[in-house]
């Protein structure tokens, strides 16, 4: 942003992407301060979005910190129409993953392109802006009293504990897109006495204020009991299939909470890629073997799935 933005946060305000940031592995967490951009913003700040074939598109990424090599010779691309599921074990490099793409991981080489704007080239400080996060991270950050109406106000700028002013403008779009995550009568509510479920549901309309063409899904269900995980989930189902609804990646080390709506899977292994592609091919017992290092059975129903250990 630039100097006079009525909006830049004074020291020690935290953002979405310096929260995952903080949440990467130790060796991951020698997190190098955010280089010079070359601006793409128009005269309102705001980031001229381009017409690219692939939202999201990265190419040979390769994050080493300190010796220890992180991500190597990552590829992966995410096109208009596709919702991805990135599974993967503990260490896999998930976080690592998001936290590059979030623009507080800074990549050793390679690159990283969101809507044909290359990270190092463009102001990835708006660009990221386009990136909607919810995490377990954000959720723990949330203000006990904030109301559920002011918390996805406060997403337009992508930031915890707002100190800006909310116009009513704002308060406007808030109100509606806590409609369409059905969740219009929390607008009032303070968020210490939402259940896990409201406070997920009102993360993601956090979200989407900023319009974003992504929406990672970071392990959304954790936390939730059995009866909430599938409501939840039936939600996430609706959004998914709601017209001009962002591309959305669920980050998940469970099978049973991939809903139909995603259509493509990023399985990863020891900081790389094992597979990428359609659901169909890739969601495989042999595949999920390879990805968890022990002989797992994969059983379908109903377009759900479950993974047996044998």
């Amino acid at each position: 942003m630039k100097n006079g933005d009525r909006n830049r946060p004074p020291a020690g305000d935290t953002n979405d992407s310096q929260i995952i940031a903080h949440s990467t592995t130790a060796a991951a967490k020698r997190i190098r301060s955010t280089p010079s951009f070359k601006s793409c913003a128009g005269p309102t700040g705001e980031l001229k979005l381009k017409t690219a074939k692939n939202i999201l598109s990265i190419s040979r990424l390769r994050i080493e910190r300190g010796g220890t090599v992180i991500l190597n010779n990552v590829d992966w691309r995410v096109q208009h129409g596709q919702h991805w599921t990135i599974l993967g074990a503990n260490g896999s490099g998930k976080t690592s993953l998001l936290s590059a793409l979030t623009g507080y991981l800074m990549p050793t080489s390679g690159e990283i392109s969101l809507l044909g704007h290359v990270y190092g080239e463009s102001d990835w400080r708006e660009l990221r802006k386009k990136i909607g996060l919810v995490s377990s991270s954000v959720r723990q950050m949330m203000a006990d009293e904030e109301m559920a109406l002011a918390t996805v106000a406060s997403g337009k700028y992508a930031m915890i504990d707002f100190w800006g002013r909310v116009t009513r403008a704002e308060k406007k779009q808030a109100l509606k897109l806590l409609r369409q995550i059905e969740c219009a009568y929390l607008a009032e509510r303070p968020w210490q006495v939402l259940s896990q479920g409201e406070r997920q549901r009102v993360l993601i309309g956090r979200a989407l204020m900023a319009r974003p063409r992504v929406l990672i899904l970071d392990e959304p269900c954790a936390g939730l009991d059995p009866a909430a995980r599938e409501h939840f989930l039936q939600f996430i189902q609706r959004l998914g299939q709601q017209k001009n609804s962002p591309a959305l990646v669920l980050v998940t080390h469970h099978v049973e909470e991939i809903a139909p709506v995603f259509s493509h899977v990023l399985l990863l292994k020891d900081g790389g890629v094992l597979t990428a592609g359609i659901k169909a091919t890739t969601l495989t017992s042999r595949n999920l073997t390879r990805a968890f290092e022990t002989t797992v059975k994969l059983e379908t129903h109903r377009n759900r799935y479950t993974l047996k250990v044998r």
